[in-house]
């Protein structure tokens, strides 16, 4: 039989449950002394009743085992059991004090009852006959500030016990908060790899993916376009491969005593003419329209501009391609002002186009919101596709 806490060792259960028992032992022997010193009725010497309150303090103290299972009960029973024992008053205080810990007063009003109840018949049946009336006074006062101490210190237990519970469940609490913002902070950077894979690579693997379709189905091309379109295809594979393998260096441990390499610088508006040039040599015309001054714009700010444009031309590449694509980039007052349109081709052209995943636009949406912008998309009355986004300047994010 297991009487032990739930979470408490077996080593630190027998402990408790010892000194308990040692304790009880000694304050019921000091009493019995105390009577047997002071010859009251029942304790002198060739009196038997000596030996029948051992005999009832040795009963108290395995009734005193069970306290935990059945708390109100062993204090009942062991408060009767001082109308009879002088020995049984540290079991019985013991057993008050641990149902005081569970701080229900009716149960604990009940108990005290009891237990002076108890102590009044004892007196009554063990009295001396030269006690005075002031004997009694002090046994009475005795008694009640013994009851006060037993129900003051499991008071105090109790307390001490829903303190610890309480700082228990807040540390559950606060190392399940800390899980979930570990959690969130993943999932975040996640999605933020996620996105600059996109980014990255959408842009590389499109160019690859026409250039190779044209020289599967366009047999009449000349050696020189061959080697050219080869070529494309061949530095456009290398540079996605290596950009690939930045994106993903963030996701790799440095080797044990190695510090982690420099991470590589990332694209800017200033970088937006190469890449259009880029884009237009191989997809067809552009038209890039941006400031020439692009001081008080943040590099954070200035990296998704970069990378929306960058989709355009993606988007570009896979719907409308060899079609013109304007770009037009202004500064008014404190924001950046960004458009982009080019011609769709009729529905009936626009099939057996390059694939796409249908998230870019959702992408770029997401890095104009997180800077605290805004995009929109869609074709205009004209019939051609237009992007346009708004993005503050100067940028008040810092550079992440």
């Amino acid at each position: 039989m297991n009487l032990a806490l739930p979470g408490v060792s077996r080593r630190r259960h027998i402990w408790g449950e010892t000194w308990r028992e040692l304790l009880a032992v000694a304050v019921g022997a000091l009493l019995v002394i105390t009577q047997a010193a002071n010859d009251v009725r029942g304790y002198r010497d060739g009196e038997n009743w000596i030996l029948l309150d051992i005999l009832l303090g040795l009963i108290s103290l395995v009734l005193l085992l069970f306290r935990r299972r059945w708390p109100l009960a062993i204090a009942l029973t062991l408060g009767a059991v001082c109308a009879l024992s002088t020995a049984a008053n540290g079991a019985a205080a013991i057993a008050l004090i641990s149902l005081t810990t569970h701080r229900r007063w009716r149960p604990v009003i009940v108990a005290s009852v009891v237990y002076l109840a108890g102590g009044v018949v004892y007196q009554w049946f063990f009295h001396s006959p030269e006690e005075t009336e002031g004997d009694w006074i002090a046994a009475y006062v005795f008694g009640f500030l013994a009851l006060g101490f037993c129900i003051a210190t499991g008071l105090a237990i109790g307390a001490r016990r829903l303190l610890i519970a309480g700082l228990h469940d807040r540390l559950l609490d606060a190392e399940s908060r800390q899980q979930l913002r570990v959690e969130q902070a993943r999932v975040a950077e996640r999605s933020r790899i996620a996105r600059e894979m996109h980014d990255v690579l959408a842009h590389r693997i499109s160019l690859v993916a026409m250039h190779s379709g044209a020289l599967a189905y366009r047999t009449n091309l000349s050696q020189e376009e061959l080697q050219e379109s080869s070529a494309i295809i061949r530095d456009n594979a290398h540079a996605a491969l290596s950009e690939l393998r930045e994106v993903l260096g963030v996701l790799r441990d440095p080797p044990a005593g190695e510090e982690a390499a420099p991470d590589a610088p990332q694209p800017t508006l200033a970088d937006l003419p190469s890449l259009v040039s880029t884009a237009e040599s191989t997809d067809g015309p552009a038209e890039l329209d941006m400031p020439s001054d692009l001081s008080g714009l943040s590099d954070l700010v200035s990296r998704n501009a970069y990378r929306i444009v960058q989709e355009g031309l993606t988007n570009r590449r896979k719907h409308a391609p060899g079609k013109k694509i304007h770009i037009e980039l202004r500064h008014d007052g404190d924001s950046l002002r960004l458009r982009m349109w080019n011609p769709l081709p009729p529905a009936s052209d626009a099939d057996g186009g390059l694939p796409g995943a249908g998230l870019g636009l959702v992408g770029a949406t997401e890095r104009a919101v997180l800077v605290g912008g805004e995009l929109t998309s869609g074709r205009d009355r004209a019939g051609d596709f237009v992007v346009r986004a708004r993005l503050p300047w100067p940028g008040e994010l810092a550079d992440s």
